[in-house]
Protein backbone atom coordinates (compact mmCIF):
# COMPACT_ATOMS: atom_id res chain seq x y z
CA UNK A 1 0.00 0.00 0.00
CA UNK A 2 3.18 2.27 0.64
CA UNK A 3 4.40 1.78 -2.10
CA UNK A 4 1.23 2.33 -4.42
CA UNK A 5 0.67 5.51 -2.86
CA UNK A 6 4.46 6.75 -2.73
CA UNK A 7 4.25 5.48 -6.86
CA UNK A 8 1.33 7.67 -7.15
CA UNK A 9 2.94 10.77 -5.85
CA UNK A 10 5.92 10.73 -8.07
CA UNK A 11 3.64 10.25 -10.83
CA UNK A 12 1.46 13.14 -9.75
CA UNK A 13 4.82 14.92 -9.22
CA UNK A 14 6.35 14.23 -12.88
CA UNK A 15 3.46 14.86 -14.62
CA UNK A 16 2.84 18.48 -12.84
CA UNK A 17 6.67 19.02 -13.66
CA UNK A 18 5.90 18.25 -17.01
CA UNK A 19 3.18 20.03 -17.70
CA UNK A 20 5.00 23.29 -16.26
CA UNK A 21 8.08 22.67 -18.02
CA UNK A 22 5.60 22.21 -21.40
CA UNK A 23 4.58 25.86 -20.45
CA UNK A 24 7.97 27.58 -19.79
CA UNK A 25 8.35 26.57 -23.39
CA UNK A 26 5.35 28.18 -24.58
CA UNK A 27 5.53 31.28 -22.38
CA UNK A 28 3.39 32.31 -20.04
CA UNK A 29 1.01 34.47 -22.70
CA UNK A 30 1.26 31.06 -24.79
CA UNK A 31 0.27 28.91 -21.88
CA UNK A 32 -2.68 31.28 -20.84
CA UNK A 33 -3.71 30.92 -24.15
CA UNK A 34 -3.45 27.25 -24.72
CA UNK A 35 -5.42 26.22 -21.46
CA UNK A 36 -8.03 29.06 -22.33
CA UNK A 37 -8.83 26.37 -25.29
CA UNK A 38 -10.36 24.47 -22.82
CA UNK A 39 -13.27 27.10 -21.84
CA UNK A 40 -14.14 27.28 -25.14
CA UNK A 41 -14.43 23.51 -25.19
CA UNK A 42 -16.57 23.78 -21.76
CA UNK A 43 -18.94 26.46 -22.51
CA UNK A 44 -19.32 26.20 -26.52
CA UNK A 45 -19.19 22.43 -27.02
CA UNK A 46 -19.37 20.38 -23.97
CA UNK A 47 -21.29 22.99 -22.44
CA UNK A 48 -20.91 22.16 -18.59
CA UNK A 49 -23.54 24.44 -16.54
CA UNK A 50 -23.76 26.81 -19.36
CA UNK A 51 -27.55 27.46 -18.89
CA UNK A 52 -26.12 28.34 -14.97
CA UNK A 53 -23.45 30.74 -16.31
CA UNK A 54 -26.15 32.23 -18.48
CA UNK A 55 -28.73 32.34 -15.59
CA UNK A 56 -26.40 33.68 -13.03
CA UNK A 57 -25.22 36.76 -15.66
CA UNK A 58 -29.04 37.58 -15.50
CA UNK A 59 -29.38 38.08 -11.89
CA UNK A 60 -26.85 40.43 -11.66
CA UNK A 61 -27.87 42.06 -15.29
CA UNK A 62 -31.27 42.02 -16.17
CA UNK A 63 -31.21 44.35 -18.79
CA UNK A 64 -28.02 42.24 -20.45
CA UNK A 65 -29.15 40.58 -23.75
CA UNK A 66 -28.42 37.17 -24.46
CA UNK A 67 -26.11 37.95 -27.08
CA UNK A 68 -24.01 39.73 -24.80
CA UNK A 69 -24.47 37.33 -22.06
CA UNK A 70 -22.93 34.96 -24.30
CA UNK A 71 -20.37 36.83 -25.27
CA UNK A 72 -18.87 38.01 -21.69
CA UNK A 73 -19.56 34.21 -20.63
CA UNK A 74 -17.41 33.13 -23.23
CA UNK A 75 -14.57 35.22 -22.49
CA UNK A 76 -15.33 34.76 -18.71
CA UNK A 77 -14.41 30.61 -19.10
CA UNK A 78 -11.46 31.67 -21.33
CA UNK A 79 -9.84 33.46 -18.12
CA UNK A 80 -10.87 31.07 -15.91
CA UNK A 81 -9.57 27.89 -17.63
CA UNK A 82 -6.45 30.39 -18.75
CA UNK A 83 -5.57 30.72 -15.36
CA UNK A 84 -4.69 26.88 -14.70
CA UNK A 85 -1.41 28.01 -16.57
CA UNK A 86 -0.58 30.14 -13.99
CA UNK A 87 0.14 27.19 -11.87
CA UNK A 88 1.76 24.94 -14.10
CA UNK A 89 4.25 28.41 -14.81
CA UNK A 90 4.60 29.35 -11.25
CA UNK A 91 8.08 28.13 -10.78
CA UNK A 92 9.15 30.66 -13.35
CA UNK A 93 7.92 33.95 -11.98
CA UNK A 94 11.29 35.27 -10.36
CA UNK A 95 11.48 39.19 -9.87
CA UNK A 96 12.12 39.95 -13.63
CA UNK A 97 9.53 38.22 -14.27
CA UNK A 98 7.22 39.41 -11.66
CA UNK A 99 8.49 43.52 -12.60
CA UNK A 100 7.38 42.87 -15.88
CA UNK A 101 3.96 41.63 -15.62
CA UNK A 102 2.91 42.38 -12.30
CA UNK A 103 0.91 45.43 -11.78
CA UNK A 104 0.43 46.32 -7.69
CA UNK A 105 -2.33 49.09 -7.46
CA UNK A 106 -3.36 50.82 -4.05
CA UNK A 107 -0.43 48.58 -2.26
CA UNK A 108 -0.08 51.66 -0.12
CA UNK A 109 -3.17 50.93 1.18
CA UNK A 110 -2.37 47.28 2.99
CA UNK A 111 0.80 48.45 4.36
CA UNK A 112 -1.12 51.55 5.81
CA UNK A 113 -3.31 48.79 7.27
CA UNK A 114 -0.58 46.43 8.23
CA UNK A 115 1.21 49.51 10.49
CA UNK A 116 -1.99 49.53 12.87
CA UNK A 117 0.58 46.18 14.46
CA UNK A 118 -2.93 43.84 14.27
CA UNK A 119 -2.36 41.91 11.33
CA UNK A 120 -4.76 42.51 8.14
CA UNK A 121 -7.84 40.53 6.80
CA UNK A 122 -8.24 40.49 2.91
CA UNK A 123 -11.74 40.30 1.70
CA UNK A 124 -11.23 38.57 -1.13
CA UNK A 125 -13.17 37.12 -3.94
CA UNK A 126 -13.56 34.39 -6.98
CA UNK A 127 -12.48 37.01 -9.65
CA UNK A 128 -8.96 36.96 -12.25
CA UNK A 129 -6.36 34.53 -10.99
CA UNK A 130 -6.47 34.27 -7.32
CA UNK A 131 -3.82 31.84 -6.51
CA UNK A 132 -1.35 34.27 -8.94
CA UNK A 133 -2.60 36.82 -6.68
CA UNK A 134 -1.88 35.26 -3.79
CA UNK A 135 1.57 33.91 -4.43
CA UNK A 136 2.42 37.56 -5.93
CA UNK A 137 1.31 39.04 -2.68
CA UNK A 138 3.09 36.94 -0.87
CA UNK A 139 6.19 37.32 -3.00
CA UNK A 140 5.79 41.44 -2.34
CA UNK A 141 4.67 41.64 1.14
CA UNK A 142 5.40 38.44 3.23
CA UNK A 143 3.39 36.59 5.19
CA UNK A 144 0.31 36.05 3.39
CA UNK A 145 -2.19 33.08 4.91
CA UNK A 146 -5.33 31.92 2.51
CA UNK A 147 -8.35 30.02 3.92
CA UNK A 148 -9.33 27.50 1.72
CA UNK A 149 -10.19 23.87 1.20
CA UNK A 150 -7.62 21.47 0.91
CA UNK A 151 -7.90 17.93 -1.11
CA UNK A 152 -9.16 14.72 0.67
CA UNK A 153 -6.20 12.88 -1.56
CA UNK A 154 -3.24 13.41 0.49
CA UNK A 155 -0.77 13.20 -2.65
CA UNK A 156 -2.99 15.11 -4.59
CA UNK A 157 -3.13 17.57 -2.14
CA UNK A 158 0.88 17.75 -1.70
CA UNK A 159 1.60 18.24 -5.11
CA UNK A 160 -1.04 20.57 -6.39
CA UNK A 161 -0.44 23.12 -2.72
CA UNK A 162 3.42 22.66 -3.69
CA UNK A 163 1.80 25.15 -6.92
CA UNK A 164 -0.74 26.93 -4.56
CA UNK A 165 1.67 27.96 -2.46
CA UNK A 166 5.00 28.39 -4.08
CA UNK A 167 6.05 31.92 -3.18
CA UNK A 168 5.17 31.20 0.39
CA UNK A 169 1.45 31.00 0.24
CA UNK A 170 0.70 29.04 3.69
CA UNK A 171 -2.96 27.37 3.59
CA UNK A 172 -5.95 27.06 6.36
CA UNK A 173 -8.40 24.76 6.28
CA UNK A 174 -11.95 26.82 6.58
CA UNK A 175 -13.20 24.59 9.36
CA UNK A 176 -10.90 22.51 10.60
CA UNK A 177 -9.98 22.19 14.68
CA UNK A 178 -6.86 24.18 14.68
CA UNK A 179 -8.14 27.28 12.27
CA UNK A 180 -9.32 29.68 14.73
CA UNK A 181 -5.71 28.98 16.39
CA UNK A 182 -3.99 29.04 13.10
CA UNK A 183 -5.89 32.82 11.87
CA UNK A 184 -4.86 34.51 15.65
CA UNK A 185 -1.13 33.17 14.87
CA UNK A 186 -1.30 34.69 11.68
CA UNK A 187 -2.32 37.98 12.92
CA UNK A 188 -0.47 38.37 16.02
CA UNK A 189 2.65 37.87 13.62
CA UNK A 190 1.11 40.78 11.31
CA UNK A 191 0.03 38.79 8.81
CA UNK A 192 -2.63 38.96 6.09
CA UNK A 193 -5.28 36.88 6.52
CA UNK A 194 -7.44 36.01 3.25
CA UNK A 195 -11.05 35.44 3.26
CA UNK A 196 -13.15 34.62 0.56
CA UNK A 197 -16.76 35.36 0.87
CA UNK A 198 -18.21 35.28 -2.74
CA UNK A 199 -19.70 31.44 -2.51
CA UNK A 200 -22.60 30.35 -0.79
CA UNK A 201 -22.20 28.92 2.76
CA UNK A 202 -25.15 27.22 4.51
CA UNK A 203 -25.47 26.64 7.83
CA UNK A 204 -24.12 26.93 10.71
CA UNK A 205 -20.95 28.04 8.71
CA UNK A 206 -22.77 31.08 7.00
CA UNK A 207 -25.57 33.57 7.93
CA UNK A 208 -28.60 34.97 5.27
CA UNK A 209 -27.68 37.43 3.20
CA UNK A 210 -28.47 39.40 -0.03
CA UNK A 211 -26.34 39.35 -3.15
CA UNK A 212 -27.76 41.02 -6.12
CA UNK A 213 -31.04 41.56 -4.34
CA UNK A 214 -31.43 37.94 -3.82
CA UNK A 215 -31.45 36.14 -0.93
CA UNK A 216 -28.64 33.48 -0.24
CA UNK A 217 -26.03 32.33 2.40
CA UNK A 218 -22.48 33.81 3.26
CA UNK A 219 -20.10 33.01 5.51
CA UNK A 220 -20.05 34.69 8.47
CA UNK A 221 -15.78 33.97 9.70
CA UNK A 222 -14.90 37.01 8.69
CA UNK A 223 -17.68 39.16 10.96
CA UNK A 224 -16.77 36.96 13.82
CA UNK A 225 -12.42 37.27 13.83
CA UNK A 226 -13.07 41.61 12.90
CA UNK A 227 -15.45 41.71 15.54
CA UNK A 228 -12.57 40.00 17.88
CA UNK A 229 -9.87 41.18 16.65
CA UNK A 230 -10.82 44.37 15.57
CA UNK A 231 -7.86 43.80 12.57
CA UNK A 232 -8.61 46.45 9.37
CA UNK A 233 -10.00 45.00 6.52
CA UNK A 234 -8.69 45.38 2.71
CA UNK A 235 -10.89 44.13 -0.19
CA UNK A 236 -8.09 42.75 -2.74
CA UNK A 237 -8.61 41.07 -6.28
CA UNK A 238 -7.11 41.05 -9.43
CA UNK A 239 -7.11 41.46 -13.29
CA UNK A 240 -5.88 41.01 -16.65
CA UNK A 241 -5.54 44.21 -18.05
CA UNK A 242 -5.76 44.68 -21.92
CA UNK A 243 -2.23 44.96 -22.54
CA UNK A 244 -1.97 41.31 -21.13
CA UNK A 245 -0.40 42.50 -17.21
CA UNK A 246 -2.33 41.41 -14.25
CA UNK A 247 -3.25 43.92 -11.85
CA UNK A 248 -3.35 43.23 -8.28
CA UNK A 249 -5.52 45.73 -6.92
CA UNK A 250 -5.79 46.86 -3.16
CA UNK A 251 -9.07 49.27 -2.48
CA UNK A 252 -8.92 51.28 0.80
CA UNK A 253 -9.49 49.55 4.45
CA UNK A 254 -13.34 49.49 4.76
CA UNK A 255 -14.74 51.52 7.19
CA UNK A 256 -16.64 49.10 9.86
CA UNK A 257 -17.34 51.66 13.09
CA UNK A 258 -21.19 51.96 11.97
CA UNK A 259 -21.38 47.96 11.20
CA UNK A 260 -21.02 47.23 15.29
CA UNK A 261 -23.75 47.44 17.70
CA UNK A 262 -23.75 46.10 21.13
CA UNK A 263 -25.32 42.98 20.06
CA UNK A 264 -22.92 40.67 18.45
CA UNK A 265 -25.35 39.16 16.18
CA UNK A 266 -26.52 42.23 14.73
CA UNK A 267 -23.19 43.42 14.49
CA UNK A 268 -22.44 39.93 12.21
CA UNK A 269 -25.54 39.94 9.95
CA UNK A 270 -24.44 43.83 8.98
CA UNK A 271 -20.77 43.01 8.82
CA UNK A 272 -21.09 40.18 6.65
CA UNK A 273 -23.87 42.08 4.37
CA UNK A 274 -21.30 44.64 3.78
CA UNK A 275 -18.67 42.65 2.83
CA UNK A 276 -21.76 41.28 0.44
CA UNK A 277 -22.27 44.67 -0.56
CA UNK A 278 -18.08 45.51 -1.71
CA UNK A 279 -17.65 42.19 -3.48
CA UNK A 280 -20.73 43.28 -5.44
CA UNK A 281 -19.44 46.68 -6.24
CA UNK A 282 -16.44 44.87 -7.56
CA UNK A 283 -17.40 42.20 -9.89
CA UNK A 284 -19.81 45.03 -11.55
CA UNK A 285 -16.26 46.97 -12.80
CA UNK A 286 -14.78 43.41 -13.68
CA UNK A 287 -17.68 41.46 -14.65
CA UNK A 288 -15.54 38.96 -16.80
CA UNK A 289 -12.96 38.08 -14.77
CA UNK A 290 -15.82 36.69 -12.00
CA UNK A 291 -16.33 32.83 -11.73
CA UNK A 292 -19.76 32.38 -13.08
CA UNK A 293 -20.05 29.17 -12.60
CA UNK A 294 -20.70 28.67 -8.96
CA UNK A 295 -24.29 28.81 -7.51
CA UNK A 296 -24.21 31.33 -5.60
CA UNK A 297 -28.03 31.57 -5.37
CA UNK A 298 -28.98 28.26 -3.51
CA UNK A 299 -31.59 28.13 -0.42
CA UNK A 300 -30.02 29.08 2.73
CA UNK A 301 -31.33 26.15 5.37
Amino acid sequence: MWQTKHFMKRLLHFYTSLISFVCYLIGWRGSRWLFGLLGILWFDILRLRRKDVLHHMGIVFPNMSEAEKIKMARRSMRLLTGSVADLFYMPYMNKAWREKNIVFDGKHYVEEARQQGKGVFLLGMHIGSGDLAANMISAELGNLHLITKLFKNKNLNDVWFALRGFYGVNHIEPHGEKTPFQILKALKSNGLVVFVLDQFMGKPYGIETTFFGRRTGTAQGLALFHLKTKAPVVPVYCYEADDGRVHVVFEPALSLSDKVSDEKEVSIVRLTQHFCNVTEDIIRKHPEHWMWLHRRWKKFE
